[in-house]
């Protein structure tokens, strides 16, 4: 047996930010390293055998932009850090932790959270028009909602446009109270919640009064051309092929998409072919198009979702 390895954390609040709540950081790595974790103080004790430790050591080390300045280190983080240490990407991981896609109203810095992440980043930079298949909690539209109200902040589109196909739009928001605008909001509200990380609520409501932002239903897109605009198409597995080729069809001049969904959580009618699944086929190597796909591996939600989605897709 080895020495132990000691690592010195320089506050309390950067020991905190490294080993989680109870722990569960330090025991989450002891578990795949094979090593023990102890945290006394501000110091991290580190026993096992000596490949143990120093992969241990390396493992927290390529944390500590993260930790260093109090930022939480979630279970997504270590996931990442390791996979980037097992196939020697620590450059590109430096990079991943080091950029700051926005700052929320309360102050919270966004960060991609992997490597797949960071792609779609790119990819919404680089492209006019994006697609992003994945499963629940990846940030596929989180992170688009986030690039697309730092850039209608930032003055680089007149309009952001979020919108997402009411399926139910037949008998049972017939029911419902109020008026149409009403009815179709239990459907948007996702798209809501990004927006308030970003700005103030009464800030959203001046915005989207004077028509800056815009949150409807797709069939609300027909007959429109959207220039100088970001617009985000979300549950895209839900639109007919028609809806689809329709709404890709809006994109005007100086304009940017990101079109969203889960092919496996379709709610349409099971004769109805999902607009996205046909999209993925026809538009594959169209240039100027990105094709992005995301899986269990990149949800950043609370660790027992990554574990439900994983085992739904083992079993399909």
């Amino acid at each position: 047996m080895a020495d132990v390895t000691v690592i010195h954390l320089p506050t309390i609040d950067s020991a905190i930010a490294l080993v989680g709540e109870q722990e569960e950081n330090l025991k989450l790595m002891a578990a795949a390293l094979g090593s023990k974790l102890v945290l006394r103080g501000q110091e991290l004790h580190i026993s096992g055998t000596a490949s143990q430790q120093e992969r241990s050591q390396a493992l927290i080390q390529s944390l500590a932009n993260l930790w260093s300045q109090g930022i939480a280190v979630t279970s997504v983080d270590i996931a990442t850090a390791r996979h980037a240490l097992d196939t020697q990407r620590q450059p590109e991981l430096q990079t991943l932790q080091r950029n700051v896609l926005a700052k929320t109203r309360l102050g919270v810095e966004v960060r991609a959270k992997t490597f797949r992440q960071q792609r779609y980043v790119q990819a919404i930079s680089s492209h006019a028009l994006t697609f992003c298949v994945g499963p629940a909690g990846t940030g596929k539209t989180y992170l688009a909602a986030i690039l697309a109200v730092q850039s209608l902040l930032n003055g680089e589109y007149e309009r952001l446009i979020l919108t997402r196909p009411a399926v139910e739009a037949g008998e049972r928001l017939g029911f419902l109270p109020g008026d149409l605008q009403q009815k179709i909001n239990p459907y948007l509200r996702p798209l809501y919640d990004a927006l308030y990380e970003m700005a103030d609520p009464e800030r959203v409501a001046g915005l989207m009064e004077r028509g800056i932002i815009e949150v409807a239903p797709l069939a609300y897109m027909r007959g429109r051309t959207l220039n100088n605009a970001f617009v985000i198409l979300d549950e895209a597995q839900n639109t007919t092929p028609a809806q689809m080729k329709m709404v890709l069809t809006r994109l005007g001049f100086k304009s940017r998409m990101v079109v969203t969904g889960d092919v496996t959580q379709t709610d349409l009618p099971s004769h109805q072919t999902s607009g996205l699944a046909v999209a993925q086929t026809i538009l594959a190597g169209v240039e100027g198009i990105a094709f992005c796909q995301f899986s269990y591996a990149d949800v950043v939600r609370h660790p027992l979702v990554q574990r439900i989605v994983e085992a739904y897709e083992r079993n399909e």
